[in-house]
């Protein structure tokens, strides 16, 4: 039996995002949920969670189910609590008196250091709040357990406890998991579902083998409608020139078989069904202004310190060529953040340890996005840092996914999304030749991480990141540089690497 069934289920806001979704989750299912942004990924969630309703259709619980659901973001409510009260919270008033003892334990199998269990949740990083709220939903012992992006924010290491605090769950439970990170989906989902505004595909597939399979399906519908199509167009010229021929002999039998043949031609057009075509959720491209200078950044054996002057790890001698695209790899609060920090500062040529060349203009993005706190709107990020004209400028941000009328809203109305490709389309403005880019792919769809890694390539940009995304680190990086205990190493494969990040 299943516990939770959805039939012919759809939701609309301004527009139609899923219709005729028929869904059915198992004990024991491990399905992640793919969806481009704004597509309607969390919607589904909160409606299986039982938080919100859909526009039409059902939805079916097996009787006495137990439903824990992970968002994104915490609730206002929880901010003042501390992590170890927010998690208490979401017992039962009973069960938390008796069984308090499940908050600890928990808190113990999720390695969460005893120092931020009294820490109020506002002060909390974002992958310690996705570790509170994760907290929240599995201590009430769900028979079905939701997470939005639960790898948001993460690091390696937190991503592997993830992981394995997936992997032993009960058995029986099961868990919906909507997701960006397609390493992750690979690693702990059994099944995908790609949602779409109509046929949603459902596949007993992990994501990587769920997409090939999708594609082919795809590409197997596309040939069929091309084929129904040439069928249509060759029966209505049949009808065209028996009519004719009907007309000129007053032959009552060829009007007969004339309207015959239109009629089929009719019901076969309307039976054939074009391949899906995936609307974009918004463009993203870069530029290379390029560089004649074969390294672009030098860097000479220096020490990078945390904020309080404490010593992180020594560089050793290092630099940046033409063409090269460095991935930074190493555990959460070994310094990579802070590299990326002393090297935007030291670009302007004051540091004598860290060069760029005279023809480096860099571009810089961090994780908070801050640069676009100096705008109040999309338009006036977009108009100040350049000086196209209005409508190229309207165009563009339509093209990077932000409406007419979000243009001159509050950039902090914007999704996380919206924000990300907004970040990335001021870096395309800028025409750097080096970009600096620590954890570009937070809140970016799967689309769009395959256009930013397929933009960082096509235009051999030069570029430091920093990134958690296994997959696109793995795609972008030509060079792989490891924080390993207290010194700055280069290695030949990430994959080594990822696994011990991820064992901890």
């Amino acid at each position: 039996m299943s516990l939770i069934a959805l039939k012919d289920l759809s939701l609309a806001r301004s527009e139609p995002l899923f219709a005729g979704l028929d869904l059915a989750i198992a004990k024991g299912d491990r399905l992640g949920l793919v969806a481009a942004n704004g597509r309607g990924k969390s919607s589904l969630l909160r409606i299986m969670a039982g938080e919100e309703e859909a526009t039409a259709g059902s939805v079916t619980r097996a009787r006495g189910l137990v439903t824990a659901f992970a968002p994104q973001d915490p609730p206002t409510h929880l901010l003042a609590l501390s992590f170890h009260d927010a998690v208490r919270e979401a017992l039962d008033v009973e069960t938390a008196e008796t069984e308090g003892w499940r908050v600890d334990v928990l808190l113990d199998d999720l390695a969460v250091d005893e120092g931020l269990r009294s820490r109020p949740v506002r002060a909390l990083s974002g992958g310690w709040q996705r570790a509170m709220l994760l907290a929240r939903a599995a201590v009430v012992e769900p028979d079905l357990l939701i997470l939005d992006e639960p790898t948001n924010h993460l690091d390696l290491e937190r991503i592997g406890v993830l992981e394995r605090f997936l992997a032993a769950l009960p058995r029986d439970c099961a868990v919906v998991a909507a997701s960006h990170d397609r390493a992750f989906l690979d690693d702990v989902s059994r099944r995908t579902l790609f949602l779409r505004p109509a046929e949603s595909a459902d596949f007993s597939l992990p994501y990587t083998r769920a997409l090939q399979a999708l594609e082919e399906r795809d590409a197997a519908r596309g040939r069929q409608f091309e084929n129904d199509m040439r069928k249509v167009r060759a029966i209505r010229q049949q009808a065209a020139k028996l009519k004719n021929i009907g007309i000129n002999s007053g032959s009552d039998l060829l009007v007969v078989k004339t309207k015959q043949l239109s009629e089929w031609a009719d019901r076969l057009e309307d039976s054939a069904r074009p391949a899906h075509k995936e609307r974009s959720a918004g463009a993203i491209r870069l530029t290379n202004s390029g560089s004649h200078a074969k390294a672009l950044v030098s860097i000479k054996d220096t020490a990078i310190a945390a904020p309080d002057g404490r010593s992180l790890f020594r560089t050793g001698q290092f630099w940046i060529e033409n063409g090269d695209r460095v991935a930074l790899l190493g555990a959460n609060g070994t310094g990579k953040t802070r590299l990326v920090e002393r090297l935007r500062a030291a670009l302007d040529g004051s540091d004598p340890e860290i060069r760029g060349a005279a023809s480096l203009k860099a571009g810089c993005s961090d994780q908070a996005l801050s640069q676009l706190d100096a705008w109040p709107t999309p338009w006036a990020a977009v108009k100040g840092s350049s000086d196209l004209g209005d409508q190229l400028a309207r165009t563009l941000l339509s093209g990077a996914g932000i409406a007419s009328e979000a243009q001159a809203a509050p950039t902090a109305r914007l999704s996380g999304g919206q924000r990300a490709r907004l970040a990335l389309l001021l870096l395309r403005l800028a025409q750097p030749n080096f970009f600096l880019l620590d954890e570009p792919t937070n809140h970016l769809d799967i689309e769009g991480q395959d256009m930013l890694q397929a933009e960082l390539v096509a235009h051999g940009a030069a570029c430091l990141l920093v990134s958690h995304d296994r997959a696109f680190a793995r795609a972008v990086a030509t060079r792989i540089w490891v924080i390993d205990g207290k010194r700055l190493v280069e290695a030949d494969d990430p994959d080594p690497v990822f696994d011990r990040l991820m064992a901890g």
